[in-house]
Parts: structure tokens; C-alpha cells; sequence
């Protein structure tokens, strides 16, 4: 993404120039994308803490390794079934909150 130099005041009005306004189908897929992609850092950034190998949570959830591997690079979207199975073998708990 073009930037200019840190100023950057309105982040929804560039991505609307980028990729479209909410509810085109160019915006949907960038957020969707975007999402994959935090998802994985999340839980990439979560195996790490909890000292794990990929390979280590593949057998605690019964998938491979490339499975999470898929996951890690936003390759693959785990379900919402098996997002619940990656926190809790990690340790954790999903949590919703309200939108404000």
C-alpha cells in the first residue's frame, strides 16, 4: 500500500480508494483476507507463547501439521469449531464482546 509518509488520518477512506466501499465485492474480499490474516497471527503469536511446535498442536487438536501451517500463513480459515479446539489446546478461551 502507497503510503505518505505517516500521515494518514482517515485508514477507511484509503482502503475505500483501494479496494472499494463496504458491500462491494472487491472490499469484501480484502476484508476477508485481512481477517484470515489476523486470525493468524493471533494464533501463531499464541502457539509461540505457549511453547509449542506446530506439530506439538496438530496432535493436540487431531490434524497435521501442514494444517496449522495453513492456518499460520492465512492460507486456510479454521472453522469456528476448530478455532474453539486451536485456544483451548493452547490454553485459552474465546471470548465475545460488544461492539462499541
Amino acid at each position: 500500500m502507497q503510503t505518505n509518509n505517516h500521515k494518514i488520518v482517515d485508514y477507511s477512506a484509503v482502503l475505500e480508494e483501494k479496494y472499494g466501499a463496504h458491500g462491494t465485492s472487491e472490499r469484501a474480499k480484502f476484508d476477508e483476507e485481512a481477517y484470515a490474516f489476523y486470525t493468524s497471527q493471533i494464533l501463531l503469536e499464541t502457539r509461540k507463547e505457549a511453547r509449542l511446535t506446530q506439530a506439538e498442536l496438530a496432535k493436540r487438536i487431531g490434524a497435521d501439521k501442514s494444517y496449522i501451517s495453513r492456518i499460520e500463513k492465512g492460507i486456510t480459515v479454521p472453522s469456528v469449531a476448530t478455532f474453539y479446539r486451536i485456544a483451548s489446546a493452547l490454553g485459552r478461551s474465546v471470548e465475545l464482546t460488544p461492539v462499541l
